[in-house]
């Protein structure tokens, strides 16, 4: 484990300069998104690594279901994950669309609708008031939720630089309640309890790269909790994307956080550790997807489960985590 010096950011900054290249200005980390992204791709630094995506995921009691538009500039890559937790079966509606034709993507956060139209996948994601509307359709899977946005619900905004021309800003916003709809085959189920996070990303990627994800959302006694950690892809940058979220209070966690998982037996325990952090994380699913399109490749574990264990808050306080629902995954990535 290993403490980083993070700058906080509280007035609205550019993530690029003119040039496209990173403004240095903006490395650090908010409470709240306040970085405008509208010019990844603009001038010197072109095309071809620059990545834009929405990644939201909703638990609930009965179903897991996760929605991701994205464009990585030669292609859209998206789709729609459900697990249902009843009866223990999963559905996946993936689409590849050369050159994100089919997408519509805002430059910055809130800018603007997302939207993917294609014949077999569509996604809408519109800003609305009270939250996010997140609608999709695929051949067997209907999503139409709202993930509210309360007031005074701080959402983690971070700047990652890996140089001037690779850089990647993401917000991590946890523990959204979400009320809906999601039909599965025909059936509808009501989402009453449920918990929306959010992985909004825009940057200019290098080509290959690993990283850990992990989050969970829920209640604990009379507080509602999230926790937002990560690794391998942040480490050495001097940023990290770690932070605890209580009752819509966020604490920004600056340490490189230690990982222990076996790939060979995903469904065992995965641990992560710190200064302050003691989390333990007990699967019940697992995902695994495998991806090769030319120059496009993925290997994804993820797993589905349970956080248990301990975070320090910023005020000094030990808060519990009791079996808040969320996941856990290990990426290698080249795109």
């Amino acid at each position: 484990m290993t403490h980083v010096d993070e700058r906080e950011i509280t007035a609205p900054v550019s993530l690029t300069l003119p040039d496209g290249r990173l403004n240095r200005e903006a490395v650090g980390w908010t409470r709240t998104p306040l970085i405008t992204t509208d010019g990844i791709g603009q001038g010197r630094t072109g095309k071809w690594r620059n990545k834009r995506w929405e990644y939201w995921a909703v638990t609930t009691p009965t179903h897991i279901v996760a929605l991701v538009a994205s464009d990585i500039d030669y292609a859209g890559v998206h789709g729609i994950y459900c697990h249902d937790r009843v009866n223990d079966f999963a559905i996946a509606h993936d689409v590849l669309d050369p050159f994100a034709r089919a997408t519509t993507m805002p430059g910055t956060l809130g800018a603007g609708p997302v939207r993917v139209t294609t014949k077999n996948l569509t996604i809408e994601i519109d800003e609305v008031d009270g939250g996010t509307h997140l609608r999709a359709r695929g051949p067997r899977v209907d999503v139409d939720v709202l993930a509210h946005l309360p007031d005074g619900h701080e959402r983690l905004g971070v700047v990652v630089p890996w140089s001037d021309t690779r850089f990647q800003y993401t917000v991590k916003d946890v523990a959204r309640p979400a009320t809906g709809t999601l039909t599965v085959d025909g059936i509808a189920h009501a989402v009453t309890e449920g918990w929306a996070t959010l992985d909004h990303g825009r940057g200019r990627w290098p080509y290959s790269m690993h990283w850990n994800w992990g989050a969970g959302s829920g209640r604990v006694g009379d507080r509602v909790i999230g926790i937002q950690v990560g690794g391998k892809w942040t480490d050495g940058t001097g940023s990290t994307e770690n932070s605890l979220v209580v009752d819509g209070h966020l604490t920004k966690i600056s340490e490189e956080l230690t990982w222990t998982y076996d790939l060979k037996a995903p469904m065992d325990q995965w641990c992560v550790s710190g200064d302050g952090v003691d989390l333990s994380f007990t699967p019940f699913h697992l995902r695994k997807a495998d991806t090769q399109a030319v120059i496009l490749s993925s290997h994804t574990y993820q797993v589905f489960g349970t956080w248990t264990g301990t975070v320090h808050n910023d005020a000094g306080e030990t808060i519990p985590i009791d079996g808040l629902t969320g996941w856990a995954e290990d990426v290698r990535q080249r795109w």
